[in-house]
């Protein structure tokens, strides 16, 4: 069973046509990386899918279930999470603050408790964080932290928007390492990233978008070997 499928999607902002029938599947426990230069609809494309914005044509099923006029809360209780581009932590809660919104739909406290403190095995500098305010944290720890707080809503797929954005080299390689763990402990991934070489890297399959609609498909090595891709989003290498 696919984890996540859109088939047919478009997406209007007012008079402007910005998916034009997109279309894509994501395996259960894969990681899919959707590449495209800025403006090509790919934040548009996890903001259906989350429930931020509402398709005008097109279906959307997740795991099996339709979710093209849930709302998004509804998505998320269903375990499809957005960690939408910017991170958007609450500046001012503490790291251990933000960590408990993300289980405001979890009624069992103890898992909740539990949840957060798998957080803090997996990424130890948020625990040591755990008492200062998310706003005081670099980039790669509030990008840690927003990818942490999705993870205490026990997800079954993250929707990933830019998370390497801002980010310096080493960091952008502890980021992705964090998205191969999470993966790795049975989370599926739509990445949408700028940084084409790092999310091939890490994905499984991957999409190409331009002007809302998927141009190009195949595995990871399939397009970093694409010439196409390699000239449009490689750097040329």
């Amino acid at each position: 069973m696919a984890a996540l499928e859109i088939e047919g999607l478009d997406v209007h902002y007012g008079g402007v046509h910005a998916l034009r029938g997109m279309s894509l599947t994501v395996g259960e426990g894969e990681v899919v990386a959707l590449l495209g230069n800025n403006g090509a609809g790919k934040t548009t494309t996890l903001s259906a899918a989350s429930g931020l914005v509402r398709p005008t044509a097109g279906t959307i099923t997740f795991r099996g279930r339709d979710v093209t006029r849930a709302r998004p809360e509804a998505i998320v209780g269903a375990g499809l999470v957005h960690v939408p581009e910017g991170r958007r932590v609450f500046s001012t809660l503490t790291v251990h603050e933000n960590l408990q919104v993300g289980g405001y739909l979890v009624r069992d406290q103890a898992e909740v408790r539990r949840r957060i403190e798998r957080v803090y095995a997996l990424l130890p500098r948020l625990a040591e964080r755990r008492a200062q305010q998310g706003g005081t944290l670099s980039g790669g720890e509030q990008q840690m932290l927003a990818i942490g707080r999705a993870m205490v809503t026990g997800p079954r797929m993250l929707l990933l928007d830019e998370p390497s954005m801002g980010l310096a080299p080493l960091v952008v390689a502890s980021v992705m390492e964090l998205v191969r763990e999470v993966n790795a402990e049975g989370v599926s991934v739509l990445l949408v990233e700028q940084n084409a070489k790092a999310a091939l890297k890490i994905a499984h399959r991957g999409y190409v978008i331009e002007n809302g609609r998927c141009v190009l498909a195949g595995s990871a090595a399939e397009l970093a070997g694409d010439s196409r891709v390699v000239e449009a989003y490689l750097g040329g290498v």
